[in-house]
């Protein structure tokens, strides 16, 4: 058994895993990493990557670049042209990023759950009672990326943004072990949620990404900067971008999860079931 197999079985413990990626200074872990991550020093950057590599599936060849700056180049690598092809049927909306599936299915009202047994609402997560009406009944992917996955996230569908919503919030791993037992975590965490109405009717479809420990970085093309990470509640930032279904739409400055919403008549495609690996522009779901 090689030291990597038993590094990762003591991972796969839930309570040494909880332990270990949740019961620290969270907010100062992630300062820290934010912080090391982009030292440009290229023995830094190297072991670095090779540890990484180590203890994860990692794989570059996909990425645009050969050569890195920093971990943090790394991270938010950008992919070679036509690395992802994209679904264009008129009638589906595509993944905005490469993911796991998580949590999936019907909207009850305006509850839905993190994992089995975990419920919470549109009200706590989104801040935003149109949206919440928008979605009441509708539809929903929790779409999870892993550490070793691409970061960035793209249009789901042709449409527009208008305004970002920032939640200022803890930074709890997202993993599936915290999902079984921290309540309303997606509640509790950073997020920006992102309104998108579709050019072809007009439906709303919003994507809500979340941060998570070790990461607590959203960027948006349209939003010059890192979002705001002091202050307390929702704010309200705006934008204007129009778009084409695959165009980038922002990234992580590590790896967390996008929740994708649709209203009522929105159904999931086939291919979409929970612990199925999706990639940017494959099908998520049917427009009515």
């Amino acid at each position: 058994m090689t030291v990597r197999t038993q590094i990762l079985r003591i991972f796969d413990q839930e309570d040494i895993n909880f332990l270990l990626t949740n019961r620290i200074p969270r907010r100062l872990a992630t300062q820290f990493i934010g912080w090391f991550s982009r030292i440009e020093q290229p023995l830094v950057r190297d072991i670095s990557i090779a540890i990484w590599r180590l203890f994860s599936d990692l794989d570059l060849s996909e990425a645009k670049k050969t050569e890195f700056t920093s971990l943090h180049d790394c991270f938010i690598r950008e992919l070679k042209d036509g690395a992802r092809p994209i679904d264009r049927a008129a009638d589906i909306v595509v993944s905005p990023c490469d993911a796991i599936v998580g949590a999936c299915g019907a909207i009850a009202g305006t509850e839905l759950y993190q994992a089995k047994g975990f419920p919470y609402t549109l009200q706590d997560l989104l801040c935003d009672p149109d949206l919440v009406e928008a979605h009441r009944n509708g539809r929903y992917v929790t779409l999870r990326l892993t550490a070793s996955m691409y970061h960035r996230f793209h249009a789901p569908h042709d449409g527009r943004l208008r305004r970002a919503i920032y939640v200022s919030g803890d930074t709890w791993n997202v993993n599936p072990i915290a999902l079984k037992r921290v309540e309303r975590l997606f509640c509790k965490n950073e997020r920006a949620v992102l309104p998108l109405t579709l050019t072809a009717g007009g439906q709303a479809v919003t994507l809500v990404a979340v941060a998570a420990i070790l990461v607590a970085g959203i960027r948006l093309r349209c939003v010059e900067g890192p979002l705001r990470r002091d202050g307390v509640g929702c704010s309200v930032i705006a934008c204007s971008s129009e778009f084409r279904k695959g165009d980038e739409l922002g990234w992580f400055e590590h790896g967390s999860t996008i929740i994708v919403f649709a209203p009522d008549g929105f159904t999931l495609c086939d291919n979409v079931r929970e612990g199925t690996i999706l990639r940017v522009g494959q099908p998520l779901m049917r427009m009515v």
